[in-house]
C-alpha cells in the first residue's frame, strides 16, 4: 500500500509519495518528492496520474528477483505476468474496488474450477448463485458445489492456515452435503484407498499425512526465499501428486495455490476449463519427469490469461 508522507521544513509542508512492499523476505521502497503540500493532493490522484510510470518503477525493483528464475521457455512471459500483477494491484488501490473485483473473480474461478472436475452447470447459473444466492438449475449437487465453493473461497481468504487441520477443513467445506457419482456422500478425512490419476499412482494413503507435513514444511521454509509464482506452482504440483483425498483434490489444490499467491501480494489465477486437457498433460509431464518447465510455462500462460481479463474488467470501473 502507498501513502502521502508529509514533512516540514522552515514551517512549510512538503509532500512525498511513498510505497513500501515486501517480497521474498526483502523490503522495497518507492519514494518520490512531490513538492509543497496542497489541499487537493491525494494518494489516489497521484497514483492514478502516474500509474504506468510507478508500475514500471516497481517492476525495475522486482526485476533482479526474476533473473535466475528459470521456469519458462519465454522470459518475456514471466516479466509480463509480474508487471501485470503490479498494475492490477495499483489499479485496485486507486479505484478502491478490491471486493467488487474479488466477487467477479469468484464467478470466473468457481465456474472454471468446478467445470474442470466435470460439473456441467453453465457460467450464467454460477453468476446467478453468487449474485442472488438462488438458482433454478436442475442439478442440486452442482448447485451445492457452487455454494460450497463460495464458502471455501471465503475460508481461503480469511481462515485458512498452512496446516493439516486447515486442509481438512477446506475439503470438508467444498464437499459438504455433496454426493459422489456412486451416490454416496463424500467420506470425511484423508483417503483410505489408493487413487490413480492420469494413469499415474499417487501417494499411498498411509503416507499422505507424512507427505503433506513435508510439503507444508517446504512452504514455510521457502516462503521468503522462493519467488511466489514458482512457490505456488511447486506447492500445487506436489499437492496434486499427494492427492490426499478420495476426490476434490484439484479444487482444494487450486485454492491453496491461490492462497499462496494472495498471501504474497499477487492476484489469484484461474486454470481455465477450456485448457483442462493441457493442464492435465502439464501435470503429468512434470510429475513423470518429462518436463517441469512445460508445467511452469502452462501455469504462467494461465496467469497471463487471468490477468489480461481482469485488467480489462478493472478498466471498465
Amino acid at each position: 500500500m502507498s501513502h502521502i508522507e508529509i514533512s516540514k521544513k522552515n514551517g512549510v509542508e512538503y509532500a512525498s509519495f511513498v510505497k513500501k512492499f515486501r517480497l521474498m523476505g526483502r523490503e522495497f521502497r518507492i519514494h518520490e518528492h512531490i513538492g509543497k503540500n496542497v489541499a487537493t493532493l491525494s494518494k489516489n490522484n497521484y497514483l492514478r496520474k502516474n500509474l504506468d510510470r510507478l508500475s514500471k518503477k516497481e517492476m525495475e525493483l522486482r526485476r533482479p528477483l526474476l533473473e535466475n528464475l528459470d521456469i519458462c521457455y519465454n522470459e518475456r512471459l514471466l516479466h509480463d505476468v509480474e508487471f501485470m500483477s503490479i498494475k492490477i494491484n495499483n489499479l485496485l488501490e486507486v479505484k478502491e474496488i478490491e471486493e467488487q473485483i474479488m466477487i467477479e473473480f469468484a464467478k470466473e474461478f468457481i465456474f472454471n474450477s468446478n467445470n474442470i472436475e466435470g460439473s456441467k452447470i453453465p457460467a450464467k447459473e454460477v453468476r446467478r448463485i453468487i449474485e442472488s444466492g438462488d438458482s433454478r438449475y436442475h442439478n442440486y449437487n452442482e448447485v451445492r458445489e457452487v455454494h460450497n465453493s463460495i464458502d471455501a473461497m471465503e475460508y481461503i481468504r480469511n481462515g485458512f492456515k498452512f496446516n493439516l487441520q486447515s486442509i481438512k477443513r477446506l475439503y470438508n467445506i467444498l464437499t459438504k452435503d455433496l454426493v459422489m457419482q456412486n451416490g454416496e456422500r463424500y467420506p470425511r478425512g484423508f483417503k483410505k484407498v489408493p487413487n490413480i490419476v492420469n494413469n499415474m499412482e499417487t501417494v499411498p494413503p498411509e503416507k499422505v499425512e507424512e507427505r503433506l507435513e513435508a510439503l507444508l514444511k517446504y512452504y514455510k521454509e521457502n516462503k521468503f526465499k522462493e519467488h511466489p509464482l514458482k512457490l505456488s506452482f511447486d506447492v500445487h504440483l506436489n499437492y496434486e501428486e499427494i492427492h490426499p483425498f478420495l476426490d476434490g483434490n484439484g479444487r482444494t489444490g487450486r485454492l491453496i495455490m491461490n492462497k499462496i499467491l494472495m498471501t504474497h501480494g499477487y492476484f489469484p489465477v484461474i486454470i481455465h476449463a477450456e485448457n483442462s486437457r493441457a493442464y492435465g498433460n502439464s501435470l503429468y509431464k512434470a510429475l513423470s519427469g518429462k518436463g517441469i518447465k512445460t508445467y511452469y510455462q502452462f501455469m504462467l500462460r494461465q496467469a497471463m490469461k487471468t490477468y489480461d481479463f481482469f485488467l480489462s474488467l478493472i478498466d471498465e470501473y
